[in-house]
């Protein structure tokens, strides 16, 4: 019985059957073919192009989409990460096609124990979590924040060798202090001013109280939460759950670095590719705490 006998696919697709190489080949020609077409460049307008070739891979071939961005990650680890991410998420809304990650928000107090168990998969080694607040540098971007959570995820597959089956991008939406967004009728977060104080902690807490519930031994990674904010959930949280954030232990470590007065590492992190000193940096600190975990 061939394979589209056993899948139920004979005659829905065409006799000749392709390998994984031919398919990609196919794909590769595509995107070769944007790039020369460009006349400007590596231009916002060609960035978010093949940002959006290669999420519709995603979409509907995971296997190849994760082949492709392994076997050629110097060239297109800026397309799904730093800095079109960046791009992705000032436009989210109006990119967003289909959902990838969860969603947590401030409508859903007292819901979030229940909802983890709508994720299928009953393994996770790691989470990366945002609030949106801070994205890149950009401000808050409320829900559309999201898109870091997923790029970075990406790059941890893609260089560490995590299953992606095993991964999981989470968006915790307490709100937006964009205005820009607030009145944007294709916003698709809480149009609603982001909480603060006790409110704020109170929903961060059910989430992680949630997460690690369902998930005991995952790893949860902060990523661009406020300053406010950063320090004061890691302090929060560090004694109790596998968790770090990377914008207040990795850029501390930086400017210690620099200054001389850095602590030698204490462990080595292999990896296939050196995308910059953060994201090293990240995947040290996920191999400890994994280590950790076991």
């Amino acid at each position: 019985m061939t394979e589209r006998d056993r899948l139920e696919l004979r005659g829905l697709l065409p006799p000749n059957v392709q390998t994984e190489e031919q398919q990609t080949e196919r794909f590769m020609t595509d995107l070769k073919k944007l790039e020369m077409n460009a006349r400007d460049g590596f231009d916002d307008t060609t960035c978010l192009a093949k940002w959006r070739i290669f999420n519709r891979l995603h979409d509907r071939n995971e296997t190849m989409y994760y082949k492709i961005l392994i076997a050629h990650i110097k060239e297109y680890a800026p397309i799904v990460y730093t800095p079109t991410v960046g791009l992705v998420c000032q436009k989210y809304s109006g990119l967003f096609r289909r959902p990838r990650g969860m969603y947590f928000s401030a409508a859903d107090r007292g819901e979030m124990m229940a909802m983890v168990y709508n994720w299928p998969a009953d393994q996770v080694d790691m989470i990366v979590v945002t609030d949106g607040s801070s994205i890149m540098g950009l401000g808050d971007l409320g829900v559309q924040g999201i898109g870091i959570a997923i790029g970075k995820l990406d790059l941890y597959v893609a260089a560490a060798g995590i299953n992606p089956q095993r991964v999981l991008p989470i968006m915790i939406d307490v709100g937006t202090n964009n205005e820009t967004l607030l009145k944007d009728p294709l916003y698709l977060g809480l149009q609603e001013h982001r909480l603060e104080g006790e409110e704020y902690l109170s929903i961060i807490d059910e989430l992680m109280e949630a997460l690690f519930n369902r998930w005991p031994h995952v790893i949860v990674q902060f990523e661009d939460f406020q300053r406010k904010w950063a320090s004061k959930l890691l302090l929060r949280y560090r004694n109790t759950y596998r968790m770090f954030n990377d914008d207040v232990q990795v850029n501390t470590y930086i400017a210690l670095d620099q200054a001389g007065d850095a602590p030698p590492l204490s462990f080595i992190a292999i990896v296939l590719f050196y995308f910059n000193l953060v994201l090293l940096l990240d995947l040290l600190i996920f191999h400890v705490l994994l280590i950790n975990a076991t």
